[in-house]
């Protein structure tokens, strides 16, 4: 009986050996194709905008339009290419406005940086980034997501720089209930990454960027390729200060005299509750409004021309 057991167990440990064989191998595979095949496919495409300098490294952005107010778009975290995926909101907003969309650090087509990503940083570079390309403060900054925290910060440090926010589902600077996530997980998605799985998992996804919304052919695929290789060593230094970032903000007294328009998503509405909204809304003072439009957290590509009469009629008050 203790020779069958034995026997059993062997071809147990037989079987997983060769399915953990089988994995490592096709890993190997996956890195070796995607290594050789995909490395540079992002050389190809070209920036849609300018690139500046900004601390040594190439920093991109992108404008439309020539009105006269500039709005200043900037990207919740993890979008891997905000040029594209803001794209028909950019078209919409610059027939009536000049609209420009910066791109950090570790996204799109700007570099990555060793620098530290703190509010201090964020505000500092995109300040330069739009100075050397042209454009001239005060600015209305339209923040999505996590762009909410240093938009405020921005606010604050340089009131006289910021005509007014108008923030797309941005993450409130009063709660912060959330925890970084191990950091095995990054490295286990890095793995990913570099061997294809996620370009597979990719390819299975239908997009989110929809031509009946507004974007075009060029826009999608660009997406879709910047995407797979969105995950780098910049984005995770965000992921890992971004409490730290809240604290901060939280701790300073945001200037009373911004008007702020808070656009909310319905799908965040019901899953943070009205106290989440309300508690950020209060911090930032009874110049601040908001609403709420249906639909997903990323409202601006689906939400368009919403997303342009509510900034039209809130642009439009006397006291801007």
């Amino acid at each position: 009986m203790a020779k069958i057991k034995t026997t059993r167990g062997k071809k147990v440990m037989t079987v997983l050996a060769i399915i953990l064989g089988i994995i490592v191998g096709l890993n190997i595979i996956g890195f070796a194709i995607n290594k050789i095949f995909f490395s540079n496919e992002l050389e190809a495409v070209s920036p849609y905008g300018q690139l500046v300098e900004v601390n040594g490294r190439k920093m991109h952005v992108y404008s439309m339009g020539n009105g006269e107010k500039t709005i200043v778009l900037l990207p919740g975290f993890g979008v891997s290419l905000p040029s594209a995926d803001f794209g028909p909101l950019m078209r919409e907003l610059s027939k009536e406005y000049t609209v420009v969309c910066i791109e950090y650090f570790g996204i799109g087509f700007s570099g990555q940086t060793d620098t530290p990503r703190t509010n201090e940083n964020y505000t500092e570079e995109t300040r330069t980034a739009l100075s050397l390309a042209g454009f001239k403060a005060p600015y209305v900054l339209m923040p999505h997501s996590a762009s909410g925290i240093y938009s405020e910060y921005y606010a604050a440090k340089y009131p006289d720089e910021v005509s007014a926010i108008i923030m797309l589902d941005t993450t409130s600077t009063v709660k912060t209930g959330a925890k970084n996530p191990p950091k095995f997980l990054y490295g286990l998605g890095k793995l990913q990454q570099a061997c294809g799985l996620t370009r597979i998992a990719y390819g299975l996804m239908p997009p989110a960027q929809k031509a009946e919304n507004g974007y075009t052919e060029k826009e999608i695929s660009d997406y879709k390729l910047f995407a797979n290789h969105v995950l780098n060593d910049t984005i995770i230094d965000q992921s890992y200060r971004m409490l730290d970032n809240i604290n901060e903000v939280n701790a300073i007294a945001f200037p009373q005299e911004i008007p702020v328009l808070k656009l909310i998503s319905s799908q965040t509405s019901q899953k943070a509750g009205a106290e989440y909204q309300t508690d950020h809304l209060n911090r930032l003072g009874a110049n601040a409004e908001s609403k709420i439009m249906d639909g997903s957290h990323f409202i601006y590509q689906t939400n368009v021309t919403e997303i342009y009469d509510a900034t039209s009629t809130f642009l439009k008050q006397p006291s801007l």
